[in-house]
């Protein structure tokens, strides 16, 4: 089919293999079944004619600029099950995903930033504009997860743009690394699009919403059930409690969290206790109510 839609629209190009590099001023489209792969120039479509083609084919992203040598044997390997990059056999590495939200975003600026916060010598990959993958080796490991937020931080006052980050976990040297990264992968597409408020996220942070998420129908109704109606009752309720699980059931922490007093907090602690007969200090009782917040979360998120 993409060989008789290239008829159509002047300067397109068909590709029989996935193209390294190409133009930001052309989409990409995947066919499937065909195997191939349509570049069309952005100025040729309309808006209608975009978003038909995204129904009907996969959009992917495709680096508009050469990468440095090493830089592009990682792309290779990571997206087009290329060969694993040469290091030693008993190096180590992690993937830092980010992803960032703006206008006018300068990928030469922000390469050059993240490449002062990290290690000269990380390698950095573009998915789109937008998105990207810093690789560190663990000898160059040297930035915590609050420096990370530093640096988020940063970013975002130096360039007026919101930068979210997923810190991936180390892994050693192997053909599973394309593996690893792509479930890591998921767990940040899935962040994205489903949580909200946290820039900087890990497996321990994501996983536990992606569980809820994926549960079966009949187990998320039996859990929703027996707290929906507290926490649509009452909102606020909800809000600390799920901040009392976020702080480890630390009611000084909360409380500051929360700027209310501890005996306030402690109120509507025991208001919930009340109301559902579930004890938050019990282990037990925590994971419970903590899966409970996390598909009320998830189905208003849904609703709006």
């Amino acid at each position: 089919m993409l060989k008789k839609i290239i008829s159509l629209y002047k300067d397109s190009v068909l590709y029989s293999e996935p193209p390294l590099y190409i133009s930001d001023k052309y989409y990409i489209f995947f066919d499937q079944s065909e195997k191939d792969w349509l570049a069309i120039p952005k100025s040729s479509l309309t808006e209608k004619e975009l978003n038909l083609l995204q129904v009907l084919y996969e959009q992917v992203k495709v680096p508009s600029m050469p990468l440095p040598t090493l830089s592009r044997k990682w792309h290779e390997f990571l997206f087009l099950n290329k060969e694993l990059p040469s290091f030693n056999s008993e190096s180590e590495f992690r993937f830092i995903q980010f992803q960032i939200k703006g206008s006018g975003v300068d990928q030469d600026e922000i390469e050059s930033a993240l490449q002062g916060f990290f290690s000269e010598d990380i390698q950095i990959i573009w998915e789109d504009p937008y998105n990207g993958i810093v690789i560190e080796e663990k000898r160059q490991i040297t930035l915590s997860e609050s420096e990370i937020t530093s640096i988020s931080d940063t970013l975002e006052s130096d360039f007026y743009v919101k930068v979210f980050f997923y810190i991936g976990k180390l892994y050693p040297y192997s053909n599973q690394l394309r593996t690893q990264f792509q479930q890591e992968k998921e767990y940040f597409e899935f962040a994205k699009k489903h949580l909200s408020g946290a820039n900087i996220l890990s497996f321990e942070k994501v996983f536990p919403s992606f569980v809820a998420a994926n549960l079966p129908e009949q187990i998320k109704e039996k859990v929703y059930k027996n707290f929906s109606g507290v926490f649509l009752e009452d909102p606020e309720l909800y809000g600390t409690i799920r901040v009392f699980l976020e702080n480890n059931l630390n009611a000084s922490m909360t409380a500051k969290k929360l700027y209310v007093h501890r005996n306030t907090l402690q109120y509507r602690i025991d208001k919930f206790i009340d109301k559902t007969g579930v004890q938050l200090k019990d282990f037990y009782g925590a994971f419970t109510v903590l899966l409970a917040c996390l598909l009320f979360e998830y189905d208003n998120l849904h609703k709006e």
